[in-house]
């Protein structure tokens, strides 16, 4: 059987949102759009099929700050979209894809449409419910099918505010569902799965402190007290030059745990105590004038020793031509 026969027995239209689009109608792949805003909008109306979306709403996630009563876009974009994909509301093709307008707005209605968004979801919130319910073999296959259907972050590429929004949601379910399988692990002492899981988390996220302390102690449990350094490191390196902040203190006790010389270097310094006196710094922050052993509050600096009085020139009553005189010489 060919592959376009194989594509054909299943879903006729299938959809691929993680990582780099992909949509393939009845086997043929759709590379070509007549329209700037048509593989844009199919995209939106897909993720929202079934859903009566208004031109208000469209033209805020597709065309945002253009008014919705003047532009002609969202007519422009729907007329390519129907073009392309033989998408007529009142007979669809082939695609089984039907773009209909009513009451100010669209609906798209897919009939044998497979999506690796649904079904992620899909497979990940019943790995989490079987988690929930105690049962570690079918959350353990539910959530490995779900992790190897990540392709990437959400239409890749992309960077309208719909698609992050997306995208950061979808990012948050699969860390979770990564922290499920890594606890899982670690529980088993797969010390080969539990590297694959921690490798993987930090592709989608760099900073992710958890990631970096159950590294640090898959190594520290096997001695490999060099391992544990390296991954703090590179931990406070990430944190401090793309974050502008350091590794949280359950990491940094984790670090003086694990390696007991880090806690004597990360430990506070006591001062020497000096010879004869108050310590250094303390003399270096004692007023000029105070002697040794006097308090702050004492009369000796509170009230110290008056100054002497400054002598005021008595005023010069002599008559202004005899002033005169003394200040010229040749008329003296």
């Amino acid at each position: 059987m060919t592959t376009a026969a194989t594509e054909t027995a299943g879903p006729a239209v299938r959809v691929r949102f993680l990582g780099d689009f992909e949509l393939t109608v009845n086997g043929t792949p759709v590379r070509r759009w007549r329209a700037g805003k048509a593989r844009g909008l199919f995209q939106y109306l897909v993720v929202h099929r079934g859903q009566m979306l208004t031109r208000d709403r469209l033209y805020a996630s597709l065309w945002p700050g253009t008014d919705s009563t003047a532009g002609s876009s969202l007519k422009v974009a729907a007329h390519a979209l129907r073009r392309v994909l033989d998408a007529h509301p009142d007979h669809p093709g082939d695609s089984g894809i039907q773009l209909v307008y009513r009451d100010f707005g669209y609906v798209l209605n897919v009939t044998g449409l497979w999506s690796d968004l649904d079904r992620f979801q899909e497979l990940v919130h019943a790995g989490l419910r079987a988690a929930t319910a105690g049962d570690s073999a079918l959350a353990r296959t539910r959530l490995r099918a779900a992790i190897a259907l990540y392709g990437g972050e959400f239409l890749r590429g992309e960077s309208a505010d719909w698609v992050v929004e997306q995208r950061e949601y979808l990012r948050a379910l699969v860390l979770r569902a990564l922290g499920v399988l890594r606890a899982d692990a670690e529980d088993r002492e797969d010390f080969v799965e539990l590297i694959e899981l921690c490798r993987r988390t930090l592709e989608i996220d760099r900073h992710h402190e958890e990631t970096y302390r159950a590294l640090m102690t898959a190594h520290g449990r096997r001695g490999e007290l060099a391992c544990v350094r390296r991954w703090y490191e590179l931990c406070a390196r990430r944190m401090r030059d793309e974050l502008a902040v350091a590794p949280g203190h359950e990491t940094q006790r984790l670090l003086r745990t694990l390696i007991p010389a880090a806690a004597r270097a990360t430990a506070p310094a006591q001062a020497p105590a000096s010879v004869g006196g108050a310590p250094a710094t303390v003399r270096a922050l004692r007023p000029a004038g105070r002697q040794p052993g006097t308090p702050a509050w004492s009369a000796e600096v509170r009230n110290p020793a008056p100054a002497r009085p400054v002598r005021r020139a008595r005023p010069d009553n002599r008559p202004p031509a005899a002033l005169a005189r003394t200040a010229d010489p040749a008329t003296a």
